[in-house]
């Protein structure tokens, strides 16, 4: 035993003797220098503790936890030398729990616990202890420090972190193999006695596992363990302190333990012979059936890769492993054919891809098995002898030529006839037709490569038989060209030739484009269609020709515009040409040769009017026939308000006819009468010699008295035009044409008569002058007829 052992159970021996008697005692020594105490229990080390100016030692004292004592409980005493046991001396506690958990006997010095103390909570309290005198309350003795040890009990059992622990272990492993290592803890005091020692134990699992009673980890205790057989296992590991002895307290956890796979088992075709079925049809990628392997395994071990490996069928059939549901999917790779051949058969082999070389032992882990397949007869379409047909036809072929022949046969035993017939989709213009026996191809429609170079066909071939089974293939008809199109200018020249232009100078360079393709290519010739004395044409020998003048100046006055036919000519076979006309116009240029004008009416206008001058010109004379236009239109409107009624309404208008005055036979005139006998507006006349504006009918007012100055008339109008409801809301220029009475003829009108002309004598007009002869003779004459009569 080592030393600290022997001095613990030491203590633990002084202890049983005397349990809760601990007594501290303090002696003054003689010397002041000097000090010393001594207690009943010793110092950590065993060593009493020596302090200058001090008569006391101070040592821990103990105290059991969970005391279930009615009465306080003891801790210990202090007592000081200097105390004669008269009461003159006070113990003072301070620290932790002073005055709460621990009180002191003020008198005797002894020291209780008011409460049960768990050590788990806290392992040891500090305080303070001092004695002064009762009466003067100064110290006696220097305060001084100590220590409540609590000690343990086995009061807690063992505890695990986790009540259900989840582990795994591969399975076929090595007796001894770690599993998981589970660790309980004890809350009891570790250095002191056995009540925080643990020792596990298993209590279910037995006999596939073991645990080791000092660390707690598990491990396999059988070999050769096999998940297929079983997989989950529940293992309850028991903790119990004291070391594992009878009256130790203990805990237990459970612990879920998964034998993870291997791959240990080899896959397993359920049969040794698969038959399968596929009809002749079938297009290649088909998939035929599908064959399956067991294996025991899960996850990667039991992944499968599954290959052809002999057979009669190895180069029409392939199969292809389906990794999500592990299956080998058989599939056609070449098209099949019942009159050619109509059972194949296949050996498959299914193999592991992930093995574990620790289990070769166990034999290969692969597996065959043999697939039949059988293929089944179907009323197959025709078969056309190529996949695609391809023609070339020139385009100039007379109509009903055969372009060429597609060729298609029954692949059945049964051989029916087959017909042939054109799909309109791909002939919306009906240019070419079939024949629906022998599948000739034939023109019925003249073609033409300029319009369309490709005709892309799609031809039925169908049984006669069984009209339904069709098949199609395409047929491509390319149009071959001939040279049946002339070449032409290949833009529209505006060409023009300066008036001081030179003998010789280039005006303008041509071109020209073919419909046609020739295989070597385009070659274009120019030349004039007659000889020209104003200009001609020189062949660049690069498709292109310049057009040069042939003379010196020219005139817009003389000739404006000059025509000028230019042939154009191909080298292909047949050849082929045109005549295309140039227009070219005389211009007036600048020393540099840039046109100016082009008009010869250009010539009037001064030399130093630019185009933009007479546009602008051009736009102020549009303007100004507008404003005139905006003028008369507004002058019109204003004729026609509503104010002006009638011009032959006397209250608020001037009748004005605008034309001279027919003179002494005008009769017909305004009639002045009418301001002395407005009721004749009642039988108005209208004027015979000119049309009137209006034939509005004015409103009729009362007439005015007879022999009524015109002063009078005039206000009375005045008076209902304003009190008028009827009458415009603003103002208006009422003329009444009144005359004065200062005229030296005086009036001609005959207001002071009455309306009939007989009472009126006019003879007095004759001694006015020969101006009113005429008038005189009129109304004169008049009287005289009528007295005649």
């Amino acid at each position: 035993m080592t030393i600290q052992q022997v001095l613990l159970l030491l203590l633990l021996w002084m202890w049983l003797l005397h349990p809760c008697r601990t007594e501290m005692l303090f002696r003054r020594t003689p010397d002041l220098r000097h000090r010393s105490s001594v207690g009943h229990a010793s110092g950590s080390d065993g060593k009493a503790l020596h302090r200058q100016k001090r008569g006391w030692m101070w040592n821990q004292f103990f105290l059991l936890e969970e005391y279930t004592g009615s009465d306080y409980q003891y801790v210990g005493k202090l007592h000081s030398d200097q105390d004669k046991g008269d009461g003159s001396l006070k113990y003072i506690l301070s620290g932790d729990g002073a005055g709460t958990l621990f009180i002191i006997d003020e008198k005797t010095g002894d020291i209780h616990a008011t409460r049960r103390i768990d050590r788990e909570e806290k392992a040891f309290y500090t305080l303070r202890a001092q004695a002064i005198n009762r009466r003067t309350l100064r110290p006696v003795e220097p305060e001084s420090e100590f220590v409540i040890k609590i000690h343990d009990i086995n009061d807690n059992e063992p505890t695990f972190p986790e009540e259900i622990y989840t582990a795994s272990v591969p399975e076929m492993s090595v007796v001894g193999t770690s599993v998981v290592q589970v660790t309980a803890t004890d809350a009891d005091d570790p250095s002191y006695g056995n009540s925080a020692r643990v020792i596990y134990s298993i209590l279910q699992g037995q006999p596939y596992f073991s645990v080791e009673p000092e660390t707690g980890i598990i491990r396999t205790a059988l070999p050769n363990m096999n998940r297929e057989n079983r997989e989950q296992y529940q293992v309850v590991i028991q903790a119990k302190d004291m070391g594992g002895q009878m009256g130790g307290l203990s805990g237990t956890t459970t612990v879920n333990i998964t034998l993870t796979d291997v791959n240990d088992n080899p896959p397993r075709f359920p049969q040794s012979t698969i038959h399968l079925r596929i009809p002749e049809s079938s297009p290649v990628g088909t998939a035929i059936g599908s064959v399956k392997a067991t294996d025991a395994d899960t996850g990667k071990n039991a992944e499968v890769e599954y290959r052809i490996i002999d057979g009669d069928g190895t180069d029409m059939f392939e199969i292809v492993t389906q990794k999500d549901t592990q299956e080998g999917i058989i599939t056609v790779r070449k098209p099949l054919d019942y009159e050619t051949r109509r059972l194949y058969t296949l050996k498959v082999e299914a193999e592991n891809t992930h093995v574990d070389p620790r289990f070769y032992y166990l034999g290969p882990f692969k597996d065959t098995t043999i697939v039949k397949i059988s293929v089944e007869d179907v009323d197959e379409p025709p078969v056309f002898s190529r996949s695609s047909y391809l023609f070339e036809v020139h385009e100039d072929i007379e109509l009903g030529t055969i372009i060429g022949t597609v060729m298609a046969r029954d692949p059945d035993s049964a051989s029916s006839p087959i017909r042939f017939s054109l799909d309109r989709h791909t002939d919306l213009d009906r240019i070419f037709n079939i024949h629906s026996g022998n599948g000739s191809i034939y023109t019925s429609k003249p073609l033409d490569r300029e319009i369309s170079q490709w005709h892309n066909l799609s031809v039925i071939a169908a049984e006669i038989n069984n009209p339904k089974d069709t098949t199609r293939v395409p047929v491509y008809v390319r149009i071959l060209d001939v040279n049946d199109n002339a070449p032409q200018f290949a833009v529209f020249y505006d060409t023009f030739v300066c008036e001081n232009a030179r003998a010789g100078q280039l005006i303008q360079t041509i071109s020209a484009v073919d419909k046609d393709d020739p295989l070597g290519g385009q070659k274009f010739f120019f030349s004039l269609a007659a000889v020209n004395p104003n200009f001609t044409v020189q062949d660049n020998e690069d498709n292109t020709a310049r057009i040069l003048t042939r003379r010196n100046g020219f005139s817009r006055h003389e000739i404006s515009t000059y025509l000028l036919p230019v042939v154009i000519s191909d080298n292909d076979y047949p050849i082929q040409s045109s005549t295309g006309t140039l227009t070219i116009r005389v211009c007036a240029c600048d020393s540099r040769g840039n046109m100016q004008s082009c008009n010869a009416e250009a010539l009037l206008l001064p030399a130093g009017l630019s185009t933009g001058a007479l546009i602008a010109i051009l736009l102020c004379i549009i303007i100004l026939l507008v404003i005139v236009v905006l003028f008369a239109a507004l002058k019109r409107q204003r004729k026609k308000e509503p104010l002006i009624l009638s011009k032959e309404d006397i209250r608020d208008n001037i009748v004005s006819y605008n034309d001279e005055g027919g003179g002494e036979e005008d009769t017909q005139a305004f009639d002045i009468g009418t301001l002395r006998n407005p009721a004749a507006i009642e039988d108005k006349k209208l004027r015979r010699d000119i049309i009137p504006e209006t034939l509005f009918v004015p409103r009729r007012t009362p007439s005015a008295p007879d022999n009524t100055d015109v002063r009078d008339f005039i206000n009375q109008r005045l008076k209902e035009h304003d009190t008028d409801p009827s009458a415009p809301p603003y103002d208006s220029l009422a003329t009444y044409a009144y005359e004065g009475n200062d005229s030296i003829a005086e009036s001609l009108s005959s207001l002071e008569s009455g309306t009939t002309e007989g009472d009126q004598n006019y003879d007095y007009l004759r001694e006015w002058g020969p101006r009113f002869n005429k008038l005189a003779e009129m109304y004169g004459g008049g009287e005289s007829d009528k007295d005649a009569s």
